[in-house]
């Protein structure tokens, strides 16, 4: 077995942000398909592993990490020793640190909660959810229209946190129609080496 494993969901972009941040940085790794309709994630095996019982969860040799933004800080902290990943200087991890917020707040309560509300009928107010990303696209275009990714020159983990959701917006019903900055930064991440993409749900074709 391997060493490092990665506890995953295929439609989850809280995953798929793990899985992208390992194959960018060319990281070996075993996956493990975690059955959320079968409400494995709720078992007493993985809440020892992750006791808020959601994907991710990383296993690393002795290291166990849950959350997909705490995922991102370890494997750049601990495997890019060039600090292109994660700066090293603390106003650029300041910077970093204000997408992680922004993945954790608007991008999760606006076009990620309108995908799970589309895709699983979640209980959801989808309208609010629309409202949130159209506010969160909005800071991103004004902001991508300045550089090319959100911090800087080069792509830092802020850019792998904010994707998944991003880029599978439509999916939620979300259009990037109006974000031309924001779908060239969609196109920029997947020109990038090691890049993998995330499955898309059934209603991606009539998205």
């Amino acid at each position: 077995m391997s060493q490092r494993r990665l506890y995953d969901f295929a439609l989850s972009g809280h995953a798929h942000r793990a899985r992208l941040m390992l194959s960018l940085l060319g990281l070996p790794h075993e996956i493990v398909a975690v059955d959320l309709k079968g409400g494995a994630h709720k078992r007493p095996d993985f809440l020892a592993l992750n006791p808020f019982g959601q994907v991710p969860v990383l296993v690393d040799g002795d290291a166990v990490i849950a959350d997909s933004n705490a995922i991102l800080v370890y494997l750049a902290g601990r495997y890019d020793e060039t600090g292109r990943w994660l700066p090293r200087d603390p106003l650029g991890q300041a910077q970093v640190q204000r997408w992680l917020s922004a993945a954790a707040g608007p991008l999760a309560f606006g076009p990620a909660a309108a995908r799970v509300a589309t895709l699983f009928g979640a209980p959801l107010d989808i309208a609010r959810a629309h409202q949130i990303a159209s506010g969160l696209f909005a800071v991103m275009e004004q902001e991508l229209g300045r550089r090319p990714f959100l911090i800087g020159e080069a792509p830092t983990i802020a850019d792998v946190a904010l994707y998944s959701y991003t880029a599978h917006a439509p999916e939620g019903g979300v259009s990037l129609t109006l974000y031309p900055h924001v779908r060239a930064w969609l196109s920029r991440i997947a020109d990038l080496p090691g890049f993998v993409p995330m499955q898309a749900s059934p209603v991606a074709g009539a998205a």
